[in-house]
């Protein structure tokens, strides 16, 4: 074999190992690790429910601006468990971040209660 063939395979396999390695990478970001719903509808209740509405419905106490989420909603059921839990951390223009007031794990918790109320 050539050089010239050598180095075209190794940049073959080279490459090929770059774009798996940025799948699984990808797959993995994506990926949130699962909270506990039980767990998540105390901390709902406590934090989130004012606003929210006690069901999820958006029907909460409303501030200027836009109006609370309703976290019944199919919209909402076909946002990802990353986009949500940055919304809970960052919040919203009307609606507060929690990153500093929820850890990572209720954070979770937090959205693996509101992924049983669009059920």
């Amino acid at each position: 074999m050539t050089s010239g063939g050598r180095i075209g395979i190794s940049l073959a396999v080279c490459v090929s190992g770059l774009l798996y390695g940025g799948i699984v990478q990808g797959e993995s970001e994506s990926k949130v690790l699962p909270g506990d719903p039980a767990r998540g509808k105390t901390l709902f209740v406590r934090n989130c429910a004012g606003c929210h509405g006690a069901a999820g419905g958006g029907d909460g106490y409303r501030l200027l601006g836009p109006d609370p989420a309703n976290l019944t909603s199919p919209s909402t059921s076909r946002k990802s468990d990353a986009e949500l839990l940055k919304t809970i951390h960052n919040g919203k223009p009307n609606m507060p971040a929690w990153k500093e007031n929820l850890s990572e794990s209720q954070s979770r918790d937090v959205l693996a209660y509101v992924r049983t109320l669009g059920k």
